[in-house]
């Protein structure tokens, strides 16, 4: 039927998914602070549904000072026990320590390259990887681009970076289009 706008059927059935999908899923980030967000999301995410911390990503928004690495890379044991008793967020003290971990490795990387962003992208040479997706079921977790990132991660020092959340990342960020092909972001 003409007029009909068809998404990704992950995406289909709830609002707060459906406009995630529509609005930023995908979509080329080239922002050190957008990278820093999804990092933290995306590890938040482990072991959990996605839907999960998209209601919660307000909270996150809050409790990691607007997602400002400089600030939460100065976090301090205070600050862990003041997360630890946030319910706006998912309260698992792991994750929690890795999130202000990270932030510091964040800011060594921006150090070495000028920024995240640069980093990252340099893995692609610039360029998405557009995949041919018919289904969401085809989708991979992981992929070789993503052991190679999360290798490279975690020997930087970063922590909650295994290659299914930085495949989830870089999907997030638009280095890696998975839309399916019927998606109208597709090609967008």
């Amino acid at each position: 039927m003409k007029g009909i706008r068809r998404r990704c059927k992950w995406a289909e059935g709830n609002d707060l998914m459906s406009a995630y999908h529509d609005r930023e899923w995908g979509v080329p980030v080239h922002e050190d602070k957008t990278h820093f967000e999804f990092l933290i999301l995306e590890a938040a995410q482990a072991g959990l549904s996605w839907l999960i911390v998209l209601r919660k990503r307000e909270g996150y928004r809050k409790a990691f000072a607007g997602f400002d690495f400089k600030k939460v890379a100065k976090f301090s044991e205070k600050d862990v026990q003041r997360l630890m008793n946030d319910a706006g967020i998912v309260r698992n003290e792991l994750k929690i320590r890795a999130s202000i971990e990270n932030a510091r490795r964040f800011l060594e990387v921006r150090k070495e390259f000028g920024t995240f962003d640069a980093y990252l992208w340099n893995f692609v040479g610039g360029k998405p990887v557009v995949n041919p997706v018919k289904s969401y079921k085809e989708i991979a977790s992981c992929t070789p681009l993503s052991d190679a990132v999360s290798k490279d991660l975690k020997k930087r020092g970063f922590r909650f970076v295994g290659t299914t959340v930085i495949y989830a990342h870089l999907q997030a960020v638009g280095i890696v289009n998975d839309h399916e092909s019927e998606c109208f972001r597709k090609n967008c």
